[in-house]
């Protein structure tokens, strides 16, 4: 099979979807690998690293697209990419659909098929192409929120540890997933006064555990949402639907509530965020103040760190590639019903229920 990595075009997105190790993979096992020059560059590895594991180097993105059956990304396609799309391409990327309607018809227009790494999901629920990313996400989190509420960005001045003598910052995570996980390890090993919210009881034990009980734990609910919103310096949105839109849990009417200059950081903004004032940004302009409260909202958190991301994203990707560029997807799909979870959309044919359900489109089981 031939297959292609081009250059990711959104802003300030470094990471890259094959490392050299992966052209190795797929190259020793008979594919062609076809990467666009300076694919890999923002990540560290070189158009002769990839030379020397046994890619073809092309000179621009056309070339990628027009030369190649599967498609690997990180991010989904942007409209200048739009004209790329066609009926025998297979793309295999983060998609995110559920937030994005013209992108949906786009790829339903071109025929081609979609595979979305975000909603690859296995039996026992978990999302196996989502972890590392939600992993580095809550991570950078907690280091993008202490920085809001700082003076130079606009907050209100508050050291999350504390120093003695003075209260530390009081951190409310919403989402208990891998990524609000991650985020609360490390808002605690800071020293910060740290908060979960979540649905499910036993994920909330599993959390309290881990950190040795440092954090308070509350039942997801309308009352212990304001309230534990309300009194915070740090509110990380960590909601995740797979394949849905987040819900909006933090209302204009909740931002007001809370001090000025507090911040929000909205994980969940690829899938449209979890509060009622978010919009996107990029790394290069990350925040905006709004009803009083400094806002960060990068679309593409784990960009800001490409080499940590591009290794443990292609970690798990590449055993599903190698699997999709050795059979084909229909074959692939019909073999492991993880990967048939993640089709999003085939001949013109949406199989994501969530996304039908966002938009109002028809859609039909995956066959």
């Amino acid at each position: 099979m031939r297959i292609g990595v081009p250059r990711e075009i959104k802003d300030d997105e470094n990471r890259v979807a094959i490392t050299p190790a992966g052209v190795t993979a797929l190259a020793s096992n008979g594919h062609r690998v076809l990467i666009e020059s300076g694919a890999g560059r923002g990540s560290g590895l070189s158009d002769e690293m990839y030379d020397r594991a046994g890619a073809t180097i092309a000179a621009t993105a056309a070339d990628v697209w027009r030369d190649s059956d599967l498609v690997l990304k990180v991010k989904e396609p942007l409209p200048a990419e739009y004209g790329f799309l066609h009926e025998d391409l297979v793309l295999f990327t983060y998609l995110h659909l559920a937030a994005n309607e013209t992108l949906t018809r786009e790829l339903l227009r071109s025929n081609c098929t979609a595979i979305a790494y975000e909603t690859v999901q296995l039996d026992d629920a978990s999302l196996p192409l989502l972890v590392p990313m939600s992993e580095v996400a809550g991570r950078l989190a907690v280091q993008a929120g202490a920085a809001s509420l700082e003076m130079a960005h606009g907050g209100k001045g508050i050291l999350l540890p504390g120093v003695s003598g003075v209260r530390r910052g009081r951190v409310t995570i919403l989402g208990a997933g891998v990524a609000g996980f991650n985020a609360c390890v490390v808002a605690v090993g800071l020293g910060a006064d740290v908060t979960i919210v979540d649905v499910n009881p036993r994920r909330l034990a599993y959390v309290s555990d881990v950190v040795r009980g440092n954090v308070t734990s509350l039942m997801s609910n309308l009352a212990n949402i304001e309230a534990s919103v309300a009194e915070a310096d740090l509110v990380i949105g960590a909601v995740l639907i797979p394949g849905a839109k987040a819900p909006r849990l933090v209302t204009r009417e909740l931002l007001r509530r809370m001090e000025p200059r507090s911040a929000l950081v909205d994980i969940a903004v690829d899938q449209g965020g979890c509060a009622e004032t978010t919009r996107a940004t990029t790394h290069h302009d990350p925040r905006y103040i709004e009803e009083g409260i400094v806002h960060y909202a990068v679309a593409n958190m784990p960009g800001a760190v490409p080499q940590t991301s591009t290794y443990a994203l292609t970690n798990v990707t590449m055993s599903y590639a190698l699997e999709i560029a050795a059979h084909g997807w229909r074959k692939a799909a019909a073999d492991d019903a993880s990967l048939a979870r993640g089709v999003s959309c085939s001949r013109g044919r949406l199989t994501s229920r969530p996304v039908a359900e966002a938009f109002g489109i028809a859609w039909e089981p995956l066959r």
